[in-house]
């Protein structure tokens, strides 16, 4: 099973453009990638630029509407992720209750969908895209 673990920073959502993280704070995530890393359940991971760099782009009766950062309306970020591949849910937790997090920190756990997980015809209609890696498809 593979699961998104998902960094919600306080403060983040509106933290200015060229925000970044101590040098303490980086060494101990780091320690914490390369215990996912050792015990071979990580997969993927980004840290991501605070929330005053991007946009977002919502939809409207067909319509794109795009909106540059920050939102007023925001009151979470996403800091980053690290996707893992594990054997439960309660595995995924576990990970995440590892973090070196700071106070008022969120990780939030998700299952990432599997091809398998869909019904018959969903797995149909989106088996043109079976060279995707990380898909169940893809994986044998």
């Amino acid at each position: 099973m593979r699961f998104m673990m998902v960094v919600i920073r306080k403060g983040s959502e509106t933290a200015a453009a060229d925000a970044a993280p101590g040098a303490e704070a980086v060494g101990r995530m780091m320690d914490y990638n390369k215990s996912l890393q050792k015990a071979g359940v990580l997969l993927a991971l980004d840290g991501l630029l605070p929330p005053s760099t991007g946009a977002r782009v919502a939809y409207a009766d067909g319509t794109a509407i795009v909106t540059d950062r920050p939102l007023a309306e925001a009151k979470e970020a996403i800091g980053g992720y690290w996707v893992i591949q594990v054997r439960s849910r309660e595995e995924a937790i576990e990970w995440a209750r590892r973090a070196p997090m700071s106070n008022h920190d969120i990780i939030e756990v998700r299952q990432i969908f599997e091809t398998v997980d869909f019904p018959a015809d969903v797995q149909k209609a989106a088996e043109s895209f079976h060279d995707l890696p990380n898909t169940a498809a893809a994986k044998g």
